[in-house]
């Protein structure tokens, strides 16, 4: 399957089924941390893909296979000044990502990445970045091989009795 998948920039009518893939990524989350994320794929977090899609700084990716709509990423151009501490520093940031469960393994997320990249050499973009969730080893493997590094690490401590 994945090889005959194209990959380009979303059409303002696809954003739907975006949001379909977009709702299994939301569902992983609350079930790998339901103390942060909210169980319902609605209101805002559903609308709020059309405020992305206007947005200049940002890009919603899809992959398509026959027509369908098989995956998704959304980007941002992010350009962090210098600070105290931190130097100025240019970078594409994957905010969002995912590939719908029937074409896992088969490519499609590489083929998203391989997307990213060129567009950020082509945007003069150094590097890409993202967060992901530590329960989520799935991504973290993908990541991994696909040659994401972790440079930094959030951790927490429950405090209550």
């Amino acid at each position: 399957m994945g090889n005959k998948v194209e990959i380009r920039f979303a059409k303002k009518e696809e954003l739907e089924e975006v949001n379909k893939i977009r709702k299994q990524v939301s569902d992983l989350h609350s079930k790998g941390r339901p103390d942060i994320f909210y169980p319902e794929f609605k209101g805002e977090i559903v609308s709020c893909i059309y405020d992305i899609y206007e947005d200049e700084t940002k890009k919603i990716i899809v992959a398509l296979e026959k027509d369908q709509i098989c995956g998704m990423a959304i980007i941002q151009e992010i350009h962090k000044t210098a600070g105290v501490y931190q130097k100025a520093r240019d970078y594409i940031e994957v905010d969002q990502f995912g590939v719908k469960d029937t074409f896992r393994r088969q490519g499609v997320a590489t083929k998203l990445i391989d997307f990213i990249k060129e567009y950020a050499r082509a945007q003069g973009f150094p590097k890409l970045e993202l967060n992901m969730w530590d329960f989520n080893q799935d991504a973290l493997a993908f990541y991994e091989a696909v040659g994401f590094n972790t440079y930094r690490r959030y951790m927490e401590l429950e405090v209550r009795s």
